[in-house]
């Protein structure tokens, strides 16, 4: 499939522990035994080596999420399907991303991974709800920090009670309903 496959964005956002790497991983796996070129652009990754020395400022979290959806239309543009689990808290960054995408006739899809925060901070698979409860940080998304739900999101995945393989599968078949994946 890779010559003729069509590119897209698929963003994954959501708060801390949502399971957004998760699900992305999950379906990465189904994508490439498909047959489709996948790139996960997970957003730890690209702080520590796109976006390194930046902060949590507002604007500093708005220029990591145009370097990332720079990237991503990019990759998809050639082809290929990028997985996007980042936070991108707030809204106007994540529609600039979105025009940057429409502006050059590349598919994006957003998805809004929507776990309570009382689950993420069960989960909460780097410490961060912990760290932040004590007091050792602050500015955590959707605890002191704000967190700008997707209004219209192209599918929202409530993860609680539901498997990941649940949630891969959703997303995959919100691809195939748009032409992007067979």
């Amino acid at each position: 499939m890779s010559g003729t496959d069509t590119g897209a964005t698929v963003w994954l956002t959501g708060l801390p522990s949502a399971g957004k790497t998760t699900i992305a991983f999950a379906l990465a796996d189904r994508l490439r035994a498909d047959g489709h070129q996948v790139e996960v652009l997970d957003g730890d990754e690209i702080r520590e080596f796109l976006s390194a020395g930046l902060g949590f400022t507002r604007e500093d979290r708005h220029t990591n999420v145009q370097r990332i959806g720079f990237v991503a239309e990019l990759l998809a543009s050639n082809g290929v399907k990028v997985l996007v689990p980042v936070i991108a808290p707030y809204a106007d960054s994540r529609e600039a991303v979105r025009g940057r995408h429409q502006k050059q006739g590349t598919a994006y899809l957003e998805v809004h991974v929507a776990t309570p925060v009382e689950v993420c901070s069960e989960r909460d698979v780097k410490g961060l709800y912990a760290k932040q409860a004590a007091g050792e940080i602050t500015g955590l998304t959707g605890v002191d920090d704000p967190y700008e739900a997707p209004m219209a999101p192209d599918l929202r995945i409530e993860t609680q009670g539901r498997t990941v393989e649940d949630s891969a599968v959703a997303l995959r078949a919100l691809l195939v309903e748009r032409g992007l994946a067979a």
